[in-house]
C-alpha cells in the first residue's frame, strides 16, 4: 500500500475519532500521532494527513454542503460515520489539494471496500462522481505534470511555481 493511502486511511481514522468524540483538533491530531498511529509511516504522508484532517474540519460546511447537493434524500447525520468522512476526505480533497479528481475518487473507493460496505462504496462512487462533474465545469483542474497517486507531495518550489503561474494569469 502506498504511503499516500496509508495517510488517507490515517486522516479517515481522525475524522472518524473527531465525528465521535468532537474533541478540538489539535488535541486529536497529537493524540492520534502519539498514541494510534503506524510508526513506519513517513514524515510527508504524516504531514499529508494531518493537511487533509484539519482542511476538512476547517472546511466541514463547504464540504458537506457539496455532499448534500449530491446525496438525494439522504442528510449527512443520518450517513454511516465511515461513508460520511470518506466523502468529507474525498471531497475536501477535490477543493483543496492537486491530487487529479478521478485519483481522489479511486482512492476513496479504496478506502471505503477496505473500511465499509459493498453497498456503500457504490453510494459514495455515486456522489463523487456527480462532485467531480460539478466541479470540472466550476473548478476545471490544472492537469499535474505527474500522477500523485503514490508518490509524495510536491516540493515547496513546486507549489510556489503553481502559485505564481496562478498570480499571472
Amino acid at each position: 500500500m502506498g504511503s499516500r493511502r496509508k495517510a488517507r486511511e490515517c486522516a479517515l481514522q481522525m475524522l472518524f475519532a473527531a465525528d465521535v468524540a468532537q474533541t478540538r483538533v489539535g488535541d486529536l491530531v497529537r493524540n492520534f500521532w502519539s498514541e494510534l498511529s503506524d510508526a513506519e509511516l513517513d514524515e510527508h504522508a504524516r504531514e499529508f494527513a494531518t493537511r487533509l484532517v484539519t482542511g476538512t474540519l476547517a472546511n466541514v460546511t463547504e464540504v458537506d454542503e457539496r455532499i448534500r447537493s449530491r446525496a438525494e434524500h439522504w442528510r449527512i447525520s443520518r450517513m454511516a460515520l465511515v461513508d460520511r468522512n470518506v466523502l468529507r476526505l474525498a471531497v475536501y480533497e477535490f477543493l483543496y489539494e492537486r491530487t487529479p479528481r478521478t485519483v481522489t475518487i479511486n482512492e476513496a473507493l479504496e478506502i471505503a471496500r477496505r473500511f465499509s460496505t459493498y453497498e456503500a462504496t457504490q453510494f459514495i462512487n455515486g456522489i463523487l462522481d456527480a462532485i467531480k462533474r460539478d466541479l470540472d465545469t466550476e473548478l476545471p483542474q490544472i492537469a499535474p505534470d505527474r500522477s500523485q497517486e503514490d508518490e509524495e507531495e510536491p516540493s515547496s518550489n513546486d507549489r510556489d511555481a503553481l502559485a505564481d503561474s496562478d498570480v499571472a494569469t
